[in-house]
């Protein structure tokens, strides 16, 4: 919280501040005070009504399964397992072009282990340089 805010909770603070503030100053933001205090309470209450009218309907619907013979838990238990979809990210691009044991060319993002005929290659004094694209 601000130095601001808080000196507002603190009623010396406040006290200090108002002195040299017009009465006209401080109704103003007395209404300013109170219309924001208004949109929270109305904001809360929204919002209670909204879990109140959930608990209804959830109660109303584990009245009908019951009537019609099934548990809460037989309906929770009969679910297949929820997959998590893993994201597939997209293959890194080569920076590293190569040529393999049969004179093919391969490629390599740098990732994971070193190719052998690279490693060969800086074994014999090459540069990793050497093999950018």
């Amino acid at each position: 919280m601000s130095f601001t805010l808080s000196s507002l909770k603190n009623i010396r603070s406040l006290r200090a501040q108002a002195r040299n503030m017009a009465t006209e100053d401080l109704e103003e933001i007395l209404s300013k005070l109170k219309i924001i205090v208004n949109e929270r309470r109305e904001a809360a209450s929204a919002q209670a009504a909204e879990a109140r009218e959930k608990a209804e309907k959830l109660a109303m619907y584990r009245e009908l399964m019951l009537e019609d013979g099934i548990l809460p838990t037989e309906l929770v238990n009969n679910l297949p397992p929820v997959a998590r979809a893993k994201k597939k990210r997209a293959p890194r691009p080569a920076k590293y072009k190569y040529l393999d044991g049969n004179n093919e060319v391969r490629y390599w993002t740098g990732q994971g282990r070193t190719p052998t005929p690279v490693k060969n290659a800086i074994a014999n004094g090459q540069s990793l340089h050497d093999f950018l694209i």
